[in-house]
């Protein structure tokens, strides 16, 4: 399970302080390239913002070249939780950030001053303290129909359908995110398991019904026979014999929704893995502890967005009560002057 979906990490960009503190969440915390680069990232835009706002740098240096490698102990300790609420506000009126990714940006500067006061003890004060993250409006899940899943499944004709209709099989009943699901390697593989690298570089283990095995085994003979084959990667490139990247992941699932008429409608990988987790909630083949267990989520809270109910069963619900049929038997009574 050596893939991990890479994005630049720009430790050589970013003040001392800062590359310690990411260096402290590869090597100490365990968090995953990607939650890292995205912590670089964060951190690089809100100190090039203080760099700006508190000129800095010369007023025609373009934001995305300010250096601030220089930004010392000294600096650090001087801002104060007003820079960082209209860093805030800098966010949504410039950057028209949504609340999820203020959410994430703030989360990543807290974080960095909990390193900062708690495990290196390099300042006292905490400006982040108080500051509470932007208020998330929580989404039903999109996800298809037991129908639409079934015709998915039934129309996977593309140049290797063995792969892809294994691939939309795995989602389907396994609820992988698209990352572990291109991270799995053939080592991996049990009887009835996959081992599985999710978030935050925690391993879980899936089991596997009968259809994902049956449509394991059919690919798997397939694959063995492709030329400069990659024989650590499960799922591979027919072309290169390379393992497939997300991008081309998500590529080859385009093309199956338009072959089973659900284009343009907002299809994606992860919605194959809400799919997965609403239809054993709907079902009643899991709770909502085992569905935490099965999508390798940490907290329970985190699962709960599955326990919608479809308008159909909602109608269904109210068709069904016992005073659906009751009908007025008599005429109300005149109202006398």
């Amino acid at each position: 399970m050596s893939y991990t979906q890479k994005k630049p990490i720009h430790y050589n960009e970013l003040p001392e302080t800062v590359r310690n503190y990411l260096y402290y969440r590869e090597s100490v915390q365990g968090s995953s390239q990607l939650s890292i680069a995205e912590a670089s990232k964060d951190l690089l835009t809100f100190f090039r913002y203080l760099y700006k706002t508190k000129n800095l740098v010369p007023a025609d240096v373009e934001f995305d070249n300010i250096d601030v490698r220089n930004a010392d102990i000294a600096f650090v300790k001087n801002i104060t939780k007003i820079d960082i609420l209209e860093y805030m506000h800098y966010l949504t009126a410039d950057r028209g950030n949504k609340p999820a990714t203020r959410a994430r940006r703030l989360s990543s500067i807290k974080t960095y001053y909990t390193y900062m006061c708690s495990k290196v003890m390099l300042l006292t004060n905490n400006p982040t303290d108080g500051i509470d993250s932007p208020t998330l409006r929580k989404k039903q899940p999109v996800y298809l129909t037991l129908d639409e899943a079934m015709r998915l499944l039934s129309e996977v004709q593309t140049d290797f359908t063995t792969r892809d209709y294994c691939m939309i099989t795995l989602f389907l009943n396994c609820g992988m995110r698209l990352s572990e699901l291109v991270g799995i390697d053939m080592r991996d593989i049990g009887d009835d398991t996959i081992k599985i690298l999710g978030k935050g570089n925690k391993e879980r283990t899936v089991y596997l019904n009968s259809a994902c095995k049956a449509s394991m085994s059919t690919y798997i003979k397939e694959r063995s026979a492709l030329k400069n084959l990659d024989d650590t990667a499960l799922f591979v490139s027919a072309r290169t014999g390379k393992r497939l990247t997300p991008r081309r992941v998500e590529q080859i699932m385009e093309k199956c929704f338009g072959l089973a008429g659900l284009s343009n409608r907002g299809f994606t990988p992860h919605k194959l893995r809400h799919t997965a987790a609403t239809l054993m909630y709907q079902s009643g083949a899991a709770d909502m502890l085992a569905l935490k267990e099965i999508l390798g989520h940490e907290h329970v809270s985190t699962t709960e967005i599955y326990t919608h109910i479809s308008v159909e069963k909602l109608a269904q619900a109210v068709n069904n009560s016992p005073l659906a049929q009751v009908k007025a038997s008599k005429k109300p009574k005149e109202k006398q002057d």
